[in-house]
């Protein structure tokens, strides 16, 4: 069992070395099939594993492999060791099923890509970097992951890099997410000087014997780990790279949305999820910011007309979501709610991805138009991941996910009526801007003829989430709904429960306005994008539409109080005495290479004269020993 559990990561960690290495000289079939046959034994392994953990339960509810011992010194010890858990099991399969389908989609849209082989290496990498994080024991390892997403999303964000502004959007997410990653460390600091280790299981331990509820040392690091989730999940204020890290491929943007980088937040959260209940401060601040970043986030998609930034928004709001749950301490639906976001966003991602495909890569709704007919298959796909990212009652996985969360923001004993109402807006603007969406891209008149219809290896992943993405809520319903609750009572083992004291007549209550709002919002957004069109435009024109289009104006006021200034340092300062070094050493060593170069010039008189001088100056020397 533990060889298993040993061999998840180092599946995808032997494609990335096999493809990194003899990539470029295999054919595009065997890089094909190590590329995704890698991940999708993963995943098998995964579910075999799932299958032994669910049914024959370890006494502590935990399976463990230790392979080395990675650091012991000053008292620090960390080894490469993982630990598989209720929470892990979630995560992983999440990271493996998704990202095999995806893996597989990649393998007919990047078909014919120059850097095909370079693609599937990079993705192996991401998924071995993503399982590290989530299987460590150690916040060391996870941190070791967590530094491995981000050069994996710099890699495949500037994927296309000849484009400078795919090589821009790269270099953003790599520096603002470094802005939480300096803060995440310093935490890591703070917690070994003054617990006396990285081990998670011993650290969560130790702090609550060592640590009184709300003492400052428990504030400070739990607000540090906030600012690393911050920046890799992309919430206020750190949310600006996100939107433009759909420079990278398609699959590339379903991979870092769905299964891996912008949920490594959520995960480190929940994992810590000990240190913020001792922080009762920090673990509010989590709630109100997730809060703030799913009414920003909707307000900004409901006006941007690139399809990929639609969903990049969206993705910003429905973490606010998972944010908003762990705040009030609904750990597990907010854990829920991530794993049927992972299927209905991979769905429309993967399915937009192909729209824009097989119309010459264009990326404007307002230019697509009449694809219904044109695109069955993807319009019905596209339609079921867009009805669960709205919560369409009873019938969509999404509706289940975000009806506990909108419950808990009421009824838990961390939650409030704030909470509650901007998750209540929140799903208004959800389901509004996913249907302007939908009716814009698929209905109306055709503006763009698609040239091919999508083969099999695009087809059949986005089928496969579209049923995850209708049927996945049905693993934990409501408890005015019935009692099956699979997913909660596997989790509660580990991330206690919210107490509530609320009777199921009022969830009832809150599930029927949920509803409510989620319907108005698809009939507002036929009213405006299909029936009256009109009625809409005169909102484009306006001001406050280009501020919600420019992202609430958050990427102006960073340009103008910190990459501006720190470009004007850098012009006025190109000359000092370092630059001057560094050129010196450069000239030195063009001067000798130059001096060099003479004698490689295909005359062989000269390459003789050179020898026999050689020669004679060694014996000269040997003489005079």
């Amino acid at each position: 069992m533990t060889l298993l559990l040993a061999l998840i990561p180092i599946l995808p960690l032997f494609g990335f070395l096999v493809l990194s290495i003899f990539g470029g000289r295999l054919p595009w079939k065997v890089v094909a099939t190590i590329g995704t046959g890698s991940v999708g034994l993963s995943a098998l392994l995964t579910l075999i594993i799932g299958t032994v953990f669910l049914s024959l339960p370890s006494p502590d509810g935990v399976y463990a492999v230790n392979l080395w011992e990675w650091i012991n010194t000053g008292g620090l010890t960390a080894n490469i060791s993982f630990r598989l858990d209720a929470l892990s099991l979630v995560f992983i399969f999440v990271v493996t099923f998704v990202g095999f389908l995806i893996h597989v989609y990649s393998v007919e849209f990047m078909k014919g890509d120059e850097g095909f082989s370079r693609f599937f290496a990079y993705m192996n990498l991401f998924v071995f970097s993503m399982l590290v994080l989530v299987l460590a024991d150690n916040l060391l390892l996870l941190y070791l992951g967590w530094e491995g997403v981000g050069l994996c999303s710099y890699l495949l964000i500037g994927f296309w890099y000849k484009e400078p502004a795919n090589g821009y959007a790269a270099r953003k997410a790599f520096i603002i997410t470094r802005v939480g990653d300096t803060a995440m460390i310093i935490g890591l600091f703070l917690l070994f000087i003054n617990l006396g280790t990285l081990n998670i299981n011993e650290l969560m331990q130790q702090a609550s014997l060592k640590w009184a509820m709300g003492s400052p040392l428990a504030l400070l690091t739990a607000a540090l780990l906030l600012g690393g989730a911050v920046g890799k999940s992309a919430q206020l204020p750190l949310q600006t790279w996100l939107p433009d890290a759909m420079a990278g491929p398609s699959p590339v943007s379903a991979l870092i949305h769905a299964a891996t980088m912008v949920t490594a937040g959520v995960y480190l959260i929940a994992r810590t999820h000990v240190l913020f209940a001792l922080a009762p401060a920090v673990q509010t601040a989590v709630a109100v910011i997730g809060a703030l970043t799913l009414l920003l986030a909707g307000f900004s998609a409901l006006t941007q007309h690139d399809l990929k930034r639609i969903l990049a928004y969206s993705t910003i709001s429905q973490i606010g979501y998972m944010f908003l749950a762990l705040g009030v301490g609904a750990w597990s639906a907010a854990i829920f709610h991530f794993m049927v976001h992972a299927f209905f966003k991979a769905l429309l991602f993967l399915a937009g991805g192909a729209v824009i495909l097989l119309l010459h890569e264009e990326h404007d709704i307002f230019k697509m138009g009449g694809l219904r007919k044109k695109m069955p298959v993807i319009f019905w796909t596209f339609l079921i991941g867009s009805a669960s990212l709205a919560a369409l009652p009873l019938i969509t996985a999404g509706f289940y996910s975000k009806d506990q969360i909108l419950w808990f923001a009421w009824s838990a004993s961390n939650g409030s009526p704030w909470l509650w109402a901007a998750g209540f807006v929140g799903a208004f603007l959800t389901s509004l801007y996913t249907f302007r969406m939908v009716f814009i891209t698929f209905f109306g008149e055709t503006k763009t003829e698609p040239d091919h219809q999508p083969g099999k290896l695009i087809v059949i992943p986005i089928v496969i989430l579209a049923v995850f993405s209708l049927l996945a809520g049905f693993i934990e319903l409501p408890g005015s709904m019935g009692s099956f609750h699979l997913f909660s009572d596997v989790l509660n083992t580990l991330l206690p429960s919210v107490i509530l004291s609320h009777e199921n007549v009022s969830e009832i209550v809150f599930q029927v306005l949920a509803s409510v709002i989620s319907l108005s919002g698809i009939y507002l957004a036929y009213v405006l994008y299909l029936k009256k069109p009109a009625l809409a435009g005169s909102f484009n024109k306006s001001r406050i539409s280009n501020f919600f289009y420019s992202g609430w104006g958050f990427d102006r006021v960073y340009d103008i109080v910190f990459v501006k200034p720190v470009v004007w340092l850098a012009d006025i300062d190109k000359n000092d005495f370092i630059d001057l070094f560094s050129k010196g050493i450069a000239m030195v060593t063009i001067f000798f290479n130059k001096a060099l170069s003479l004698m490689q010039n295909g005359k062989v008189r000269w390459a003789v004269m050179a020898l026999a001088i050689g020669i004679v100056f060694i014996l000269t020397i040997m003489m005079n020993l």
